[in-house]
């Protein structure tokens, strides 16, 4: 009888830590995402829309994580200079795309659906965008890391990190980190 009490609260305890991560998840995506929507609303002047969102996004995203995701086990090869430059460049590149999708005042309209939490320390949080008259499915992938931390997107259910791995994977075999840093270069000179 007090097993079956105590694995009640056990279980009762772990849903509500689960509720709260997923709650505390979500508050920090609609904090970031509110951050970010005002700037693209008001973005004019000097300075471009990606030099306005960086200091957001930097915050707000583990681009070391998505760096090192996207390359995968080719990751191991990199020195650590090799590591920073690539990050660098990634979010550089990320954070470049990112903002060329927005119009300035154009404001989506985007709808919160019910998080989830994979595991520990990660939550899911799936989403509709309305933009410009188009519906979008986003799934944004956080993970807690003394801060909820953006790790991963997915646009129509296609992960952003799996997308660049599977352009990553090629230049690894290829060249390996040098193939990829000549890569990213490249991108980021392009745009």
């Amino acid at each position: 009888m007090k097993r079956a009490v105590l694995a009640l609260i056990l279980t009762s305890a772990l849903v509500v830590l689960s509720r709260a991560s997923t709650e505390d998840a979500e508050r920090a995506l609609r904090t970031t995402v509110d951050q970010v929507l005002a700037v693209a609303n008001k973005a004019k002047g000097g300075r471009t829309m990606a030099e306005q969102l960086t200091p957001i996004l930097v915050r707000h995203i583990c681009f070391e994580s998505m760096t090192r995701r996207a390359v995968g086990p080719g990751w191991r090869q990199f020195t650590p200079e090799q590591k920073t430059e690539a990050t660098d460049l990634f979010t550089k590149l990320i954070i470049r795309s990112y903002s060329e999708k927005f119009t300035p005042g154009e404001r989506p309209e985007i709808k919160y659906l019910k998080a989830s939490s994979p595991g520990a320390g990660k939550v899911e949080i799936p989403t509709t965008t309305v933009y410009k008259g188009n519906r979008y499915n986003v799934t944004y992938r956080l993970e807690d890391r003394g801060k909820w931390l953006v790790t991963d997107i997915l646009a129509e259910g296609v992960s952003f990190v799996a997308n660049y791995r599977a352009q990553f994977d090629a230049l690894v075999k290829k060249g390996g980190a040098v193939a990829v840093l000549d890569s990213l270069r490249q991108s980021v000179a392009r745009t």
